[in-house]
């Protein structure tokens, strides 16, 4: 089973369609797998970043990102997101994977170039308590670009930063 998550409760079918940041790539539908679901554990346009701990992971990189943490996951976000996650409800769309192939395996993107029908919707909510209880250390910043800017000159694998777009100018 793969999930597409959103803020709309009411989507009756996926069409395939092009990203906006992506106009080169062939028109899809997106989807993610249960392992990494907890990446969309926020409000649509939330900037995050998350960071994994994988058991190859350099001293350089333990002490950058992990120092002061025995999680495997963490996610970052801006302070000014807190209350929208708090109050977000999402709908999580149950997928068939027949018609997916394997985008991304980091990030456990899917991608289908068909249209699909869900096979059920799920409201979720209390997003922060779903988050720890999945293990997951979130952390709260006045702003995401220290963080990305360290992530990008490392030479760290194992990150995804999201909607950066919609982060607080430094």
């Amino acid at each position: 089973m793969l999930y597409h998550f959103s803020e709309e409760s009411d989507i009756h079918i996926f069409i395939p369609r092009a990203k906006q940041n992506r106009p080169e790539f062939p028109a899809v539908v997106w989807a993610i797998d249960e392992q990494h679901e907890f990446s969309y554990y926020f409000p649509r346009d939330c900037p995050r970043i998350v960071i994994r701990r994988t058991n190859d992971i350099s001293d350089e990189h333990h002490e950058l990102f992990f120092k002061h943490s025995n999680a495997d996951l963490i996610v970052t976000v801006e302070n000014e997101w807190y209350s929208r996650i708090m109050q977000q409800t999402l709908y999580r769309y149950h997928l068939d994977a027949a018609s997916f192939k394997l985008f991304d395996e980091t990030a456990g993107y899917y991608i289908s170039d068909q249209v699909v029908t869900p096979s059920y919707i799920e409201k979720i909510d209390h997003l922060l308590e779903r988050l720890l209880a999945r293990g997951v250390e979130l952390r709260f910043t006045t702003n995401l670009y220290p963080l990305r800017d360290a992530v990008l000159q490392s030479d760290f694998q194992q990150f995804g930063i999201h909607r950066f777009n919609h982060a607080k100018p430094l």
